[in-house]
């Protein structure tokens, strides 16, 4: 939550200085990198709410808990970065038919790459810190950032060389250039989002992983075969469910305490997870597509 908070705060510095650099050039290709970082400050307050709204406990209306909140967060971010993208063109497109020249371009390119270097370090934290806590919402905002970066590269690359040409079309051609790649960008982060309200499965990497563990876990005692095994994240959860095929002579208690011991591990493996095991008799087992025991 701190992580989000403190997104809103350098969203709201950043997006200061980009105005400022704005306003000081009147440059369409500056404004459109400051209308990106109002994008940002608004995702950032649309992160805190989601956050807030994942760390629930679950309830009766909501027994799997509400970690897809954070999902929902990346997808309205997505959207806003398309209507932010729509805008531009349109004022790339008044600044085509006007070209406008720019005004104290040294000051106003000074304040707008201070910018982006408090932008660029922030989002190695976003992504860093994301991923630690396997937040989808922290990583999708630092990733946005870190795009947000590169293109305010290009903005001052553009820029620079409008002035050094004396073609002031350059200016409007940098922020339709933006536009697209900020179109770009919230399309990523709205596909990566919608895998998760789709319930897709992890990696094939954390697959392999899941399989390891549980075939490790019950390799020592009388566990015959897993199978049905399936998978889908929710923010930093993970959930795996699969049937578990045991001789029919074991107890209950037995079992049971070798359901604990595979859920312990598969806990370990990967914090966050949450299991759910189905005890089976041996004439279930399936002998195909299953994770072997031995």
């Amino acid at each position: 939550m701190r992580l989000a908070i403190g997104s809103v705060i350098v969203g709201l510095g950043v997006l200061a200085l980009k105005a400022l650099a704005w306003g000081l050039t009147g440059s369409l290709a500056l404004m459109s990198d400051a209308l990106e970082s109002l994008v940002n400050v608004a995702a950032a307050l649309a992160v805190i709410v989601a956050l807030r709204v994942a760390r629930r406990p679950a309830d009766d209306n909501h027994p799997y808990g509400h970690d897809k909140a954070e999902f929902f967060s990346a997808v309205l971010e997505g959207v806003l970065i398309v209507i932010a993208a729509l805008f531009i063109l349109r004022e790339a497109y008044a600044g085509f038919l006007a070209p406008q020249a720019i005004a104290q371009p040294v000051l106003g390119m000074a304040i707008n790459t201070g910018a982006s270097l408090i932008n660029a370090v922030w989002a190695v934290i976003l992504i860093r810190n994301g991923r630690r806590y396997r937040s989808p919402a922290l990583v999708a905002d630092g990733k946005h950032l870190m795009t947000d970066v590169v293109s305010s590269v290009g903005v001052l690359f553009g820029v620079a060389l409008a002035l050094a040409t004396g073609w002031l079309w350059l200016d409007p051609a940098m922020a339709v250039l933006v536009a697209f790649n900020i179109l770009w960008s919230g399309s990523v982060v709205i596909k990566a989002s919608l895998s998760g309200l789709m319930d897709e499965a992890v990696s094939e990497e954390e697959l392999a992983t899941i399989r390891r563990v549980i075939a490790e876990a019950a390799s020592d005692d009388a566990a015959l075969e897993a199978h049905d095994l399936r998978t889908r994240h929710a923010g930093p959860v993970t959930f795996i469910d699969f049937h578990l095929v045991v001789p029919g002579a074991i107890s209950v208690e037995v079992a049971h305490a070798l359901c604990d011991r595979i859920e312990a591990a598969l806990m370990a493996a990967l914090p966050g997870a949450r299991v759910t095991i189905h005890v089976e008799p041996e004439h279930k087992a399936k002998h195909s597509g299953h994770v072997v025991l031995s």
